[in-house]
């Protein structure tokens, strides 16, 4: 393309490159559907110049994501049922901020003792993403835990449902991110988080931010 790569026509922006809050004004907002975990919402909102739009969009408490990685290099990877998608994806643990003001990083060392019965001693906040922007307000924190040890037999989470059956491996740095580029993993969380996982590695870890770093959300 002409122009170091920018379209004919677009409008050049001079400002950093960094996603950005914006409280456009929505004349209207009404909830659709009431779900068990997330809502289905419907807004109109005014784009200036551009017009007003109508938009539909899943409304979602938010989640974490935690990448466990062993003092072999190896990340821990669970296998578990995702009935929307038909399949049995390999995953990290995860769960969403359904707790009243609870901080991030307990959030997601709850839910890495619950999915995997495991503590940290090291947490560092490895990457953010919004899951789905054009169809879902979901935002997704993925958490680095290091210096793992083993929750206490007595102290461990009884899981259920599909979690019930979930079964672990822990899988080489490299190797698991050859999986992600082959196409042998799909699930978000892991596919961003090993892909940033390795690039911090690269690096030492010397470009982490800490585990309370400010999320825009």
């Amino acid at each position: 393309m002409p122009d170091g790569g920018r379209r004919p026509g677009a409008a050049p922006f001079e400002g950093p490159i960094a996603d950005e809050r914006a409280a456009l004004p929505i004349t209207d907002s009404r909830t659709i559907h009431a779900g068990y975990v997330f809502d289905i919402v419907a807004e109109t909102v005014d784009l200036g110049s551009a017009g007003t739009v109508h938009r539909e969009f899943m409304k979602h408490p938010g989640a974490v994501a935690v990448v466990a990685l062993d003092e072999a290099d190896r990340v821990l990877l669970l296998r578990q049922y995702r009935h929307p998608v038909r399949s049995y994806l390999w995953e990290v643990p995860a769960g969403l901020l359904d707790v009243a003001d609870e901080p991030l990083v307990d959030a997601a060392a709850r839910e890495l003792a619950e999915e995997a019965d495991l503590r940290a001693a090291r947490w560092d906040t490895l990457v953010d993403y919004y899951t789905s922007p054009g169809g879902s307000d979901e935002a997704l924190r993925i958490f680095l835990a290091r210096d793992l040890s083993e929750v206490p037999d007595g102290d461990r989470f009884t899981r259920e449902g599909e979690e019930a059956g979930m079964e672990l491996r822990w899988v080489p740095l490299p190797d698991a991110v050859a999986m992600v580029l082959a196409g042998d993993l799909h699930n978000p969380s892991a596919v961003a988080g090993l892909l940033a996982l390795q690039a911090a590695h690269a690096t030492g870890f010397s470009g982490l931010r800490p585990a309370d770093a400010t999320w825009v959300r």
